[in-house]
């Protein structure tokens, strides 16, 4: 397996609106981002990658860009972007952008120019379509396809003033580019040479999947009920028929000339042959994708991401066993998380995010996630244990996000006179909802956490447990135990340590398919075999080890900081959510 730079990374995703406020604007900025870099070195980072700070009207939190060549005045200047970079660099560490070309604001000055008239030049930039009558004569859109964040709506927005529809499939503050135009596409190359001439190491590229359409765009299959007017239509243009014609371009118009590192969002591809072609080392556009299939693990199988079931670890096994044996045998590259800004905390998630269990809980995902194969992405607060707010907040005054307002919405007005189903809807928001990802990050117990002065009132409420859990706390635990964020660290060095074993080594599953416990070894070219425990449970498990496993010794386990006292044979002891990891004979 080759090495390359971008493959060991440590990346570290902040959402600049929650990450730090400097100016007294209740909204974080890049000055704040820039006053942190020392505390991202510290915890063993190498990436910084930010969300979207392009100038937006924040529909949708920044993914609704009216202008990709510069910084919005909430979050600083395109000379802020100059300076953190520049302080990157002296760092030894670098900056990944988000890029957001599916889709524009409906305010960049490319959109004002398409819908201004039918015979616009830049009319045909954007995909606009005459409607549909129904008997009275009234314009209906030219398809049964759903809005992705609000799917009681239609993913087509009418014009009154051209008399026709546009494809808006996120929200109708986000028209679809089209990307049958070659002067989108070169719009789209110039955007991205822009950054990375200035200094930027390349691009995290927001929902690149759905760029090319079906372009017969046809009705969906009623799968959300034959009560519906509206139907995901991901089909026709989820991985669609031009989709790698278009990366291979990005790719040797752009990327190759960087050296660029690049991960794609793709969701609703699980399909293994077509993520290999997109990430095959040599052939493939990407280096990397985000498969979703752990963030997916408790969505109803062919329904929207707003629904619940349940799941186990048997589950988690498998996805992980699947994806770390796939890139392996197939030349690809994984990219290793659990939680972004479109998720809920994984410690809530995940685990029991209780105050007694919370720090186990976290750290067990932490050694998880740092003894897997892949390049490594932490999301801010991730690091902390940061956990989701209560469920006492309210849905329409306390969650912000276009997704969850749009879902409590629908569900008021289905459900209002049904309690218990309402009650049910209730508890997906509860454990769902993105809003959970984006309370302001809790540097310390001071007001508003530290993420912004006294007397300011944040964009977002803080969490109500940021005088327990936060930075400044953990930075400073000498307790028996190591902290969220000691753990953290001590797992990053070492992943780096013996990178040949965690980053670049075999992996393979171990033990009986557990419904408490995922244990797997990993064995390096130098560093040797070693064994992974992680009981996923609030109960003791005694562990059977296989008769072929054999422990030298236990190196780090997270309920101690030292070395953890387990057998060596047979029987392995494991208390609620403990892991531990194994250095092999």
């Amino acid at each position: 397996m080759a090495e390359s730079w971008w493959k060991e990374a440590v990346v570290y995703q902040v959402y600049p609106s929650s990450f730090k406020d400097t100016n007294g604007d209740g909204w974080g900025d890049i000055k704040g981002i820039t006053s942190k870099l020392d505390y991202m070195k510290d915890l063993g980072i190498d990436i910084l990658w930010a969300s979207p700070m392009y100038k937006s009207p924040q529909a949708d939190m920044g993914y609704d860009i009216s202008d990709y060549k510069t910084i919005d005045p909430i979050y600083g200047s395109n000379e802020d972007i100059d300076h953190l970079v520049s302080e990157l660099k002296k760092r030894d560490m670098k900056l990944m952008m988000d890029l957001v070309v599916n889709h524009t604001s409906e305010q960049h000055a490319w959109f004002l120019e398409s819908r201004s008239s039918q015979s616009n030049p830049k009319r045909s930039w954007y995909i606009w379509k005459d409607p549909k009558r129904d008997k009275d004569g009234k314009p209906q859109p030219p398809n049964n396809w759903s809005q992705i964040l609000g799917e009681a709506n239609s993913a087509w927005t009418y014009d009154e003033k051209t008399d026709q529809y546009y494809l808006s499939l996120f929200t109708p503050e986000q028209p679809d580019l089209n990307w049958e135009n070659p002067d989108v596409r070169a719009a789209v190359h110039d955007v991205m040479s822009y950054w990375l001439d200035k200094g930027a190491c390349g691009y995290r590229m927001d929902v690149i999947n759905l760029i090319s359409k079906d372009q017969r765009f046809p009705d969906a299959e009623p799968s959300l009920g034959p009560d519906r007017k509206y139907h995901p239509g991901g089909k026709y243009f989820v991985n669609g028929p031009r989709m790698h014609e278009y990366l291979q371009e990005i790719k040797h118009k752009v990327l190759e000339k960087y050296g660029a590192i690049t991960v794609g969002e793709m969701p609703g591809v699980s399909d293994v042959e077509e993520i290999i072609r997109t990430v095959k080392s040599g052939t493939g556009e990407l280096n990397m994708i985000f498969i979703f299939d752990i963030v997916d693990i408790d969505n109803v199988p062919g329904k929207v991401r707003m629904t619940l079931q349940e799941w186990s670890v048997k589950d988690l096994r498998r996805i992980v066993s699947k994806w770390q044996r796939v890139m392996a045998e197939r030349d690809g590259w994984n990219s290793v998380f659990c939680e972004n800004h479109d998720n809920p905390r994984s410690v809530s998630r995940y685990t029991n995010d209780s105050d007694k269990y919370r720090t186990y809980g976290a750290t067990l995902l932490a050694l998880m996630q740092t003894t897997l194969n892949g390049t490594l992405f932490v999301y801010q607060g991730e690091e902390l244990g940061m956990r989701n707010f209560p469920k006492s907040w309210d849905p329409l005054k306390d969650y912000k996000d276009i997704e969850a307002i749009n879902f409590w919405k629908k569900s008021l007005d289905l459900y209002g006179d049904d309690p218990e189903e309402l009650a049910r809807q209730r508890r997906v928001l509860e454990r769902k909802a993105r809003d959970h990802a984006r309370t302001p990050m809790q540097w310390d117990a001071g007001p508003n956490a530290g993420f912004a002065d006294e007397g300011v009132k944040p964009w977002m409420r803080v969490n109500d447990d940021y005088r327990e859990v936060n930075a400044e706390k953990q930075l400073a635990d000498d307790s028996d135990g190591l902290s969220v964020w000691q753990f953290w660290q001590r797992g990053l060095a070492n992943r780096k340590m013996h990178k040949d074993v965690f980053t670049y080594g075999d992996f393979e599953d171990v033990g009986p398919d557990s419904e408490e416990v995922f244990a797997y070894v990993r064995t390096g070219k130098k560093s040797g075999k070693w064994l992974v425990v992680l009981n996923f449970s609030d109960k003791d498990v005694d562990w059977e080890m296989p008769k072929d496993v054999e422990v030298e010794g236990w190196m780090a386990g997270n309920y101690t900081k030292g070395k953890p006292e387990k057998s060596l044979k047979s029987s392995v002891a494991l208390r609620p959510w403990e892991g531990v990891l194994g250095k092999m004979i």
